[in-house]
């Protein structure tokens, strides 16, 4: 059934792509829905009743932005952002138009993973060892000392733009450099590797009860392939994790999350289960991207995760039996890697356009256009999402979609 909050006004503060299942949902709701992106001819804008052009990465102008709409054309009830890395965007609108959210604090925490990291080691939450290094000098030092593999990464990056796994043999000049310039700030830290699988996780907490959704097996097969850089190829449900480590996982994100400030709001996770226990890698302040809270969720779990989030996000009570699962499918999701080059044309795509258990297929990239090499997740050039009775059958279907579509490229010279 449809659920309606009539003559409601909802800001997301994002209008890409994988935003507009969001924004459709909100649509469903009975919501007014205004749409905010720098990009004037970005995906989500068609869907939405209004917009407001302004850079999501822009706080000030956003905020402007906000209340300029706020006080002329129509009253915002309510403020989020969906598959989108800006919540201290979204706090920040919040706090200036008095609507429901995380605090500014709690954002900048999110945006921050040294700061983020500090306040969960004063909490006592396990976390690999970490440190800010300026210099290259600084990271031979560490590497001395903590020997390999480490990974250095950005303070306040994102798509993991500059993450690096630093093994025997590396330029570790290059490492520091690259890593460096990947930030906004020119900040840079290390981290010692956590040895085991990866999940990424998704809770929602409700007045500091936390309340976990969904826990996905994150996929690095191809880090060989792409080493320094660290690429996931995808991931899926359900976990293949032992039911009590997944109980454990989940815990543990939520008391991260509450670490963290938030008490009304998404605490999306991204874990490791070492020998040790589980591990917090860093939690972000929204609804993640990848498909995964819009699509995989619903439909490996039939949780309206997007729809709790919306009421959340205007104040609205939530019905808790909506946040349990009511079935357990078969979900993975694939990414594009051709090799790089000017794409020369695509085949067989057309073969998935009407098959069932295609879920979704997009391609980012069209002839003519440049694939560059795999150096962080925004140089994917496509994915798809499929779905069955079981993962091992759903990780199947999307890998004969990866096996069959051809994007042929040129070398370019």
């Amino acid at each position: 059934m449809v659920e309606c909050i009539l003559a409601k006004t909802l800001l997301i503060v994002s209008g890409g792509i994988e935003a507009v299942p969001g924004i459709q949902r909100a649509k469903e709701m009975g919501l007014y829905v205004v749409v905010s992106d720098g990009d004037a001819k970005a995906p989500g804008l068609e869907y939405a009743n209004d917009q407001i052009i302004a850079s999501t990465y822009d706080v000030d102008e956003t905020v402007q932005k906000a209340i300029d709409y706020h006080k002329s054309v129509r009253k915002i009830d309510g403020v989020i952002c969906i598959a989108s890395d800006v919540p201290l965007t979204v706090a920040s609108v919040a706090k200036e138009l008095g609507l429901p959210g995380i605090s500014v604090e709690t954002a900048r925490l999110a945006m921050d993973k040294l700061a983020m990291k500090s306040k969960f080691k004063i909490d006592g939450l396990p976390i690999p060892d970490f440190i800010e290094i300026y210099s290259n000098d600084e990271l031979i030092n560490i590497v001395k000392k903590w020997d390999y593999p480490i990974v250095i990464k950005p303070v306040d990056s994102r798509g993991a733009r500059g993450v690096l796994k630093l093994t025997k043999g590396i330029d570790l000049n290059w490492a520091f450099h690259h890593s460096k310039e990947n930030s906004p700030t020119g900040r840079v830290m290390v981290e010692k590797f956590l040895e085991g699988p990866q999940i990424s996780t998704e809770a929602i907490i409700i007045n500091g009860i936390g309340y976990p959704i969904g826990l996905s097996d994150r996929n690095y097969e191809l880090e060989d392939k792409f080493s320094p850089f660290i690429i996931e190829n995808g991931g899926g449900f359900p976990s293949k994790i032992a039911s009590h480590h997944q109980a454990s996982i989940s815990t543990m994100a939520i008391e991260a999350g509450l670490s963290m400030g938030i008490t009304n709001g998404i605490a999306k996770g991204d874990m490791v289960l070492t020998e040790e226990g589980p591990k917090v890698i860093e939690i972000a302040a929204r609804l993640s991207g990848g498909w995964f809270s819009t699509d995989q969720i619903p439909l490996g779990l039939g949780i309206d995760l997007i729809g709790s989030a919306i009421k959340l996000a205007l104040g609205k009570e939530i019905q808790k039996n909506n946040l349990l699962p009511e079935f357990h499918k078969g979900v993975a999701i694939r990414y594009f890697f051709p090799e790089p080059g000017r794409v020369k044309g695509i085949k067989h795509i057309e073969k998935f356009y009407d098959v069932n258990w295609v879920h979704r297929l997009g391609l980012f990239v069209k002839p003519g256009d440049i694939v560059e090499p795999i150096t962080n997740h925004t140089k994917r050039a496509g994915f798809v999402i499929t779905k069955a009775d079981t993962k091992e059958l759903a990780i199947q279907r999307a890998q004969e979609v990866i096996n069959t579509v051809e994007i042929e490229t040129t070398p370019i010279i």
